[in-house]
């Protein structure tokens, strides 16, 4: 594990003169100073990092952000944003540096059908945006499991992906516009719908996926689609990865895209949602050593998606590809299906410590990928539980290592850079990534300093001591 940084706070008289001003213009009520209430901000989701911050500032106006920044600039304070807290990588902890959360940024300003947009404050709760767009007969299709309480900034500052990007694309490709404060405290009003737009440089994307580390997003222009008309949903047994892309192949020449979903999941990580996750239905009479998740949608009912669906399933039975199907048949048998999918990490938990690893490769090399790491990390580890899992449509494998049963919780994650270093040395001699979609944050900073193309490193750099000078924006993060 990365050691957890230090940040020196400024003297107490100064702190203490900056955070009343910063009271006064936003109300004391929004800067939290008592340990009880800035507690639920320093919890990190896995337990990894213990956050620490001498206050919570709550801004509720780009205004208000842009002013707390300035302040900070001035007197030499560091800051680090925050949204809903669900970040996988430490990117959202402090270490002694003011939090800022973003969360009363929550105003949905504008949805636009005709256009196909909305336009959202960093604050709004994803699942927020979802609904916004189904009132407006449009759909936003970034869908991730944390969607209940993750934020729309905090998606957009780690790019995030989800079980939609097959059909869709990552975060920064839903994004149309952006409004974001500097590190000085200027904001900038990228706050475009245009489709089309070549005059200079594609500035959104300097912030887009980069983590807080050059800007603060607080407001967005989304990118909005014809809600779909149809789905058609259906929960495969298959032989083996090899099988898995064989079907992924067929379906696609099938379906074109109306292919929305296709998910690989490892007997293991079933079995475990089947065991800890109540109401959570066995699918087959039984036990596969693999499973696909598989989902078509259309906006229009021009043409039969079950049976388009039924159809190529009973190609790829034939073929020897799928070894058993089932097709929800409801929308509630559908939410039963994706259950065994969206509750896999939180399954996890149950069966003691795991060392996750959020890698892709391309698409075509997901068999060989898992070929490789599977017996490589169980070589390191007798009696380890791996649980692959995720978007082999996109190449994203959640790659996650439960503990051998017995084992000390403790002295399994005393392993992680042990892990880390097979798996992604895998990962890169495969041209693959070592963050697909959680981020760099925190965790993975070593990593990234480890593995990246200096050339990379060095314009990383240089953007950052461009954009941020006194590196005071969430510093510590992605680059060392």
């Amino acid at each position: 594990m990365p050691v957890t940084p230090t940040t020196v706070p400024p003297a107490s008289a100064d702190l203490s003169r900056l955070l009343d001003a910063i009271a006064q213009r936003i109300g004391a009520a929004h800067v939290l100073r008592a340990a009880d209430d800035m507690a639920p901000y320093l919890r990190e989701e896995r337990g990894l990092y213990q956050g620490r911050t001498p206050a919570v500032v709550r801004p509720g106006t780009t205004e208000e952000v842009a002013f707390i920044v300035s302040a900070c600039a001035e007197a030499g304070v560091s800051i680090v944003p925050q949204g809903g807290n669900t970040g996988l990588v430490g990117g959202q902890m402090p270490f002694g540096e003011l939090l800022v959360s973003l969360a009363r940024l929550d105003r949905i300003r504008d949805v636009d059908p005709v256009d196909m947009t909305m336009t959202v404050e960093a604050g709004v709760i994803l699942d927020t945006v979802h609904r916004a767009a189904e009132e407006a007969g449009c759909l936003f299709p970034l869908h991730i499991a944390s969607q209940g309480s993750c934020r729309i900034g905090g998606n957009l500052s780690s790019n995030a992906g989800g079980t939609a990007v097959l059909r869709y694309g990552n975060a920064r490709e839903l994004v149309l516009g952006l409004e974001v404060v500097l590190a000085d405290g200027q904001v900038w009003n990228g706050l475009r719908c245009l489709r089309k737009n070549n005059a200079g440089y594609d500035l959104k994307q300097l912030f887009l996926g980069t983590e807080g580390t050059l800007g603060l997003i607080t407001a967005a222009v989304l990118k909005l689609f014809p809600q779909p008309a149809q789905r058609s949903t259906a929960f495969l047994a298959v032989p083996d990865p090899a099988a898995a892309l064989a079907l992924l192949k067929r379906l696609r020449g099938e379906a074109g895209d109306a292919l929305t979903t296709f998910e690989l999941m490892a007997g293991f990580g079933v079995e475990t949602v089947l065991k800890h996750m109540p109401g959570t239905v066995r699918p087959f009479r039984d036990a596969y050593a693999w499973y696909v998740l598989v989902e078509l949608s259309a906006p229009t009912r021009a043409f039969d998606l079950p049976a388009l669906l039924e159809q190529g399933l009973a190609d790829a039975l034939e073929a020897g590809e799928v070894l058993d199907a089932v097709i929800a048949a409801s929308e509630a048998q559908a939410q039963g299906l994706w259950r065994l999918r969206e509750d896999m990490s939180e399954a996890q938990k149950h069966e003691g410590g795991s060392i996750k690893h959020d890698v892709s490769v391309p698409v075509s090399r997901v068999p060989e990928f898992l070929e490789r790491a599977l017996p490589a990390v169980m070589a390191a580890l007798p009696g380890l539980r791996p649980c692959p899992f995720g978007h082999v449509g996109d190449g994203n494998i959640h790659f996650n290592l439960s503990q051998p049963v017995g084992m000390e919780k403790a002295a399994f994650i005393a392993m992680w850079e042990t892990f880390n270093r097979i798996v992604h040395d895998i990962v890169v001699e495969m041209d693959g990534s070592i963050a697909a979609e959680h981020g760099i944050g925190l965790l993975k900073a070593h990593e990234l300093a480890h593995y990246a193309d200096p050339v990379s490193l060095d314009l990383m750099r240089r953007l950052k001591g461009a954009l941020d000078p006194g590196d005071l924006l969430n510093p510590g993060k992605v680059i060392e």
